[in-house]
């Protein structure tokens, strides 16, 4: 049976195998241009870059495929966004903490207007923080946004700054991506502080869900390509792979349900090693000169309420190797919990319950998620990008991630299966300098 396969080709390496797409194998490039990851210096790196294809592969060109350790092929699969929590699974959660106490009432909308700030940008340190995330490029793999909303008035986005890579309109008529958006680098709306890293003032918007959320494996590594070749230093993803959709997909092609299982386990195998190779080379470029800090929602997969035992493991794209997955936390009278939908083994945490953000069309809404943590920890690596700029004088995705992880804060009463390293926290103010915003 033929298939899409994305094939990661990496070049100036020693080839150990047979390998290369045969002449009967129909190839095409995403772009004219390949994906070039030529890392900056170091004798080791030289000359070294990956280059991306889309090829319609036989089971046989496949497997000619695989004997190249330099080439890795994954079958394009379906991926969308990390939906937040129904009105129903919302329902139940309220339900389950009526009956154990310790429920936070009230309408966080609400809540943030009288407070002029969210309690996101509280509980992570960035309300006071003297660094914005000036001169910092943070790139949006997501739904679009809303270029008309107040939340980004002065961001003013270059036509090449957004690039849609659906086949629906260029808008965002989802929401999803103009409320993580407005979570990463938001202007105040109506005297709110929504934004942890309002001084950004380049953003590169990538669409790649269509309207219904919906998008593929393809989609995301292009515009992965798009984003690094535009200088982002950090790329945020409140995303993941679509593994029923895919199951489905293989079963309309005819494969009995046993067998399309074991074939999307396949695809979803072939897709971590794809998106691993690909990161190991955004993070040798991060050794070698500035790089990127990929960030992405763990998923929201877990069900608590239901039952404590019945937890997922953090989820691709955010399962990749030295991407942060962030895990989502909420807040009960007696202090910060889990989110009971968040899954486990999360690099880090941040607030992703009632977090207020921007909403389609103006004014301000509440969403839950890991999709709503994500954003948190894409704003706080925007201000820690800043501040190494600043303080040091020198910066790379490394040192940024590593100082994300080092500088969280543990939360009492969560263990480390379901926060990670902690709560992620906005870097200490220099008291020289320091001014509260």
């Amino acid at each position: 049976m033929d298939e899409e396969y994305v094939i990661l080709h990496i070049e100036g390496m020693q080839k150990r195998g047979r390998g290369g797409l045969q002449s009967h194998g129909r190839v095409e490039n995403m772009e004219a241009h390949s994906l070039d990851l030529t890392t900056r210096g170091g004798e080791d790196s030289a000359g070294q870059k990956i280059t991306v294809e889309v090829a319609t592969l036989s089971e046989e060109q496949k497997r000619d495929v695989d004997r190249d350790p330099d080439r890795h092929a994954s079958a394009v699969m379906p991926m969308s966004l990390i939906s937040p929590l129904t009105a129903e699974e919302l329902r139940q959660i309220a339900s389950a903490e009526a009956a154990s106490g310790g429920a936070m009432p009230g309408d966080p909308v609400q809540e943030a207007r009288d407070s002029k700030y969210t309690w996101g940008v509280e509980a992570v340190g960035a309300r006071g923080c003297q660094y914005s995330g000036k001169d910092v490029v943070v790139a949006v793999l997501d739904t679009g946004i809303d270029k008309q909303h107040a939340a980004f008035k002065g961001l003013n986005p270059r036509d090449d700054d957004c690039k849609n890579f659906t086949a629906s309109s260029d808008a965002d008529t989802n929401g999803h991506g103009t409320h993580c958006a407005s979570t990463i680098f938001g202007r105040d709306v109506d005297g709110v502080r929504i934004g942890v890293a309002p001084g950004v003032t380049r953003a590169l918007i990538g669409k790649v869900l269509d309207d219904q959320g919906r998008g593929s494996s393809r989609s995301v590594i292009e515009a992965l390509k798009w984003a690094h070749s535009e200088g982002a230093n950090i790329i945020s993803m409140s995303l993941g792979f679509d593994f029923p959709a895919m199951q489905e997909r293989l079963e309309q092609s005819g494969l009995q349900k046993k067998l399309a299982t074991s074939r999307a386990l396949q695809a979803y195998r072939e897709n971590l090693r794809a998106f691993d190779a690909l990161m190991a080379f955004i993070r040798q470029e991060g050794v070698m000169g500035s790089g990127a800090v990929v960030i992405a929602a763990s998923g929201n997969e877990s069900r608590r309420w239901e039952d404590p035992r019945f937890v997922i493991d953090v989820s691709l794209p955010a399962a990749t190797d030295q991407v942060v997955s962030v895990g989502a936390l909420k807040r009960k009278k007696e202090g910060l919990v889990v989110a009971p939908f968040s899954n486990v083994n999360p690099v880090l945490s941040a607030p992703g319950y009632d977090v207020v953000g921007a909403k389609l069309g103006g004014a301000l809404t509440a969403l839950n998620g890991t999709s709503m943590a994500c954003p948190h920890v894409a704003g706080l690596a925007a201000l820690w990008w800043e501040r190494e700029v600043r303080e040091i004088g020198v910066v790379s995705a490394a040192s940024v991630r590593s100082s994300l992880v080092a500088m969280a804060t543990r939360v009492a009463g969560i263990s480390h299966v379901d926060q990670g390293g902690g709560l992620a926290k906005a870097p200490a103010n220099d008291p020289a300098e320091a001014k509260i915003s």
